[in-house]
């Protein structure tokens, strides 16, 4: 029982397609892992930076084309909070790239699967 070779032919395509997408999405994701991790590293080092000044120094945060005056406790504390979430992010699309890389090695195995029967 063999499968026509417009089927197969169909079939391969749209295995290729996956495979070529799963691809795409895979080099999108580790673009954006290395901007969050970029990022990430700039926040630590910000935080350091913070935590080595004393404690009655003045801060003051950029916001827009200006900056404000911000307590040291308060810009810790936002630092802290957007370190985790980065690092949430980081987690989450890590996972999404193991996804993807699954699909596409399962893809590409399919596809020489279907060869090498096809073959015989």
């Amino acid at each position: 029982m063999s499968i026509p070779n417009e089927a197969l032919q169909k079939l391969v395509q749209e295995i290729e397609t996956q495979a070529i997408t799963a691809q795409r999405e895979i080099n999108v994701v580790k673009a954006a892992v290395a901007s969050k991790q970029r990022d990430v590293r700039m926040l630590e080092l910000t935080s350091t930076e913070v935590k080595q000044l004393d404690n009655d120094t003045k801060v003051y945060e950029g916001i827009g084309k200006m900056f404000m005056f911000a307590p040291i406790n308060n810009v810790q504390t936002r630092l802290a909070s957007e370190t985790a979430e980065l690092k949430s992010d980081i987690s989450s699309l890590d996972k999404k790239l193991h996804y993807l890389e699954t699909t596409h090695k399962n893809s590409r195995e399919h596809i020489d699967q279907i060869f090498k029967s096809s073959g015989r």
